[in-house]
């Protein structure tokens, strides 16, 4: 399997755990807190497999950066958290950053 599609996969997986991870309510509630635990473990298993095909710098920034602005995003559009203008700048500085990585990297 490609490694942007592992990295894609592993982002995914990740953003997923992290959402359950809110809806959990601190562990008090079981359905969420194993969403959280299945994702992360498929979130580094995947993340494992990309660093077979990808440097490990770019990987685990862009894992970083694209799960940390896709949660931001998340939460402005379905969790009614604010969006001020320094919160939208910052999110795309990171999207421009994880832009930037995928680029250096092809190289």
């Amino acid at each position: 399997m490609p490694g942007w599609l592992l990295l894609t996969l592993a982002i995914a997986t990740e953003v997923v755990g992290t959402v359950a991870l809110r809806a959990s309510d601190g562990f008090t509630r079981l359905a969420p807190a194993l969403v959280v635990v299945v994702g992360y473990a498929l979130s580094f298993y995947f993340l494992a497999l990309t660093l077979k095909q990808i440097s490990l710098g770019v990987t685990y920034a862009v894992w970083a950066g694209a799960g940390t602005a896709a949660i931001a995003l998340i939460g402005i559009l379905a969790l009614d958290e604010g969006a001020g203008v320094l919160k939208l700048a910052s999110l795309a500085l990171i999207i421009a950053g994880v832009i930037g990585l995928n680029l250096a990297g092809a190289h």
